[in-house]
């Protein structure tokens, strides 16, 4: 997650733009500005720059952010006097936004200084593309959107009970059978493959889950066995519950599984689920009860989970990933490696407050997203209540505050697909981006930021993201390809 930090300096000679989103460390603007020419511009490698001719990811995002800055002029010959120290995505998009076109058509930045770095290592978006199918286009264009607003985690909630539609090479009845439609409702591995070489090039990590035990009836469609059968009295009701925790060939099966996945899904983070488990079909089942017997748990089905996750966890880690789990494990006291991270998913601002200083008092990792359900919706500006969270507003040492390594904005799927996707999740998931990007003391007034916001949102429609208005008004450019 390291990120390195950069410095430019644009000595180049009255408007501005009205600032930059997410809003940099330090930035120092001077109403001094130079005009550019598309036609005389390019982006060169510094020569204190780490990365030199070649870089891929560089390279593809000159090209990319060319043509953001100048949307006219679709290449050209280009010089420019902007010398650069050091160039990643970030700072790119940084400088895209300071540029501006005044009304006769001319492109402008004024003379800035600016020292960037971001706050919190870890600035995630989750999409559920388990309860509705989202197509990969809407996903590439999610992906262009957290790239303006500096996320640089994708987290693919790839499957859940609605339906399972990654396509596993392995075990092909997972998504022939758990899927909405074999063909048209699944990702193949090209597909897969393209979303994660596409975040690549935007400085984006792809985090896949696949959430267990609980969260798997799909799994069950494709995988005989796997779910635990349910009874009503002595003899099966004909249901199915969680994974069965108590069968080998339940740990030969999810060896099998994570080991193709951690080969298709090159990050060395895994998220392994574990949240919302329902114990009543556990309880229901003989079988279950009497290895609960067994091994000593007597009647606490939080051991029994507590045995599944750590076998699982145990399995990723001899496949050398880290894994990342929901607050519940956690909750649960089940027995986990130390470099495990925990996900806070539950709560108001007291209780999540809580359980962050319970974690890190325990010496663990922990990202942040129970504030940040924009699957949520609300009348009115409710991107105040997300720019208002404060991570690290909870009593606990300096050596805990250092374990907040981020936090996530969560968009779930029940009632979302590729029809409202974007304008639920833009611009209120930016609000979330400048808390986990920004100096807290420099963004803490909600007034304050609100022109920026609006005046990014109209940056993001004259990108083609189709971002939600925040209030009366208007954008420049808002029935260009919208």
């Amino acid at each position: 997650f390291n990120i390195t930090n950069f410095c430019f300096n644009l000595s180049l000679g009255l408007h501005s733009v009205e600032g930059v989103w997410p809003l940099p460390q330090s930035i120092t603007s001077s109403p001094e500005r130079y005009p550019l020419n598309p036609q005389a511009f390019y982006f060169t490698y510094g020569s204190q720059s780490a990365a030199q001719e070649g870089c891929s990811v560089l390279d593809e995002a000159f090209k990319r952010y060319f043509s953001l800055i100048f949307p006219d002029y679709s290449s050209g010959r280009f010089y420019s006097e902007v010398k650069f120290l050091q160039w990643k995505n970030e700072s790119l998009e940084t400088f895209s936004q300071l540029v501006y076109q005044e009304d006769f058509g001319s492109y402008y930045v004024n003379k800035t200084e600016i020292e960037d770095f971001p706050r919190f290592q870890f600035r995630g978006i989750l999409l559920d593309t388990s309860r509705h199918y989202l197509p990969v286009q809407a996903i590439l264009k999610t992906l262009d959107a957290m790239a303006f607003s500096k996320f640089n985690v994708f987290h693919w909630h790839i499957v859940d009970d609605p339906s399972f539609p990654y396509q596993s090479r392995t075990f092909p009845d997972l998504s022939a059978k758990g899927a909405f439609h074999p063909m048209t409702h699944i990702y193949t591995q090209l597909d897969v493959r393209r979303v994660i070489s596409y975040a690549r090039m935007r400085g984006i990590r792809v985090l896949p889950e696949f959430d267990s035990p609980g969260h798997t009836q799909s799994w069950g469609k494709g995988q005989s066995d796997l779910l635990t059968p349910c009874y009503s009295g002595s003899t099966p009701s004909g249901t199915f519950g969680p994974v069965n925790p108590i069968l080998p060939s339940t740990y030969k099966f999810m060896a099998t599984l994570f080991k193709e996945v951690s080969s298709v899904f090159p990050d060395s983070y895994i998220h392994l689920g574990g949240d919302e488990v329902n114990f009543s079909c556990w309880k229901s089942n003989p079988d279950v009860r009497a290895f609960m017997l067994k091994m000593g748990f007597g009647a606490d089905f939080t051991k029994l989970e507590a045995y599944y996750m750590e076998n699982i966890v145990n399995l990723t880690a001899a496949l050398n990933r880290t894994s990342i789990v929901w607050q519940d494990v956690f909750d649960y006291h089940e027995r986990i490696p130390k470099d495990t991270v925990l996900h806070i998913w539950k709560g108001v601002p007291a209780s999540y407050e809580a359980e962050l200083r319970a974690i890190t008092k325990a010496g663990y990792r922990v990202l942040l997203a129970a504030p940040w359900y924009i699957n949520h919706i609300s009348y009115g500006q409710d991107w105040r209540n997300y720019y208002t969270v404060q991570p690290l507003n909870f009593s606990g040492t300096e050596e805990q505050k250092k374990l907040v390594i981020g936090g996530e904005v969560c968009m779930w799927g029940e009632y979302v697909d590729a029809t409202n996707l974007t304008p639920r999740l833009w611009p209120r998931a930016s609000a979330a981006a400048e808390r986990l990007w920004s100096d807290e003391k420099q963004t803490s007034d909600v007034d304050k930021a609100f022109p920026r916001l609006k005046d990014f949102r109209c940056e993001l429609l004259r990108r083609g993201i189709q971002a939600e208005p925040l209030f009366v008004g208007h954008c420049k450019h808002e029935y260009q390809g919208v």
